[in-house]
């Protein structure tokens, strides 16, 4: 059976990388801190706060969005935007505390 656990934590390492690779842009982990404080956004104030084109923003949304970090709840013809888990926000926070940033 310790092929199993060996196997169980190949999975988890490869989801794992595949999560920070998901996240693994500036402006991705901006997205990441707005929703975290704010619950939900639409692209527009998401882009108008982070100062950037709408086309970009846009993009790295339905990245995320593809990738199971983001889900969409639609309200009319607004789209909000949310984290699907916030344990993705508490990984870039044990970021920020670690030593590689310092």
């Amino acid at each position: 059976m310790a092929t199993d656990k060996v196997m169980d934590d190949e999975k988890r390492i490869d989801k794992a990388a595949y999560v920070l690779k998901a996240v693994a842009h500036p402006l991705r982990i901006k997205i990441i801190q707005m929703l975290n404080e704010s619950t939900e956004l639409n692209v527009s104030t998401i882009y108008k706060n982070l100062n950037a084109e709408q086309s970009l923003i846009s993009h790295h949304l339905i990245n995320m969005r593809d990738k199971g970090i983001l889900d969409i709840r639609r309200s009319g013809k607004n789209i909000y935007y949310f984290l699907v888990d916030s344990a993705v926000s508490d990984v870039i926070d044990c970021i920020y505390k670690s030593k590689i940033l310092n």
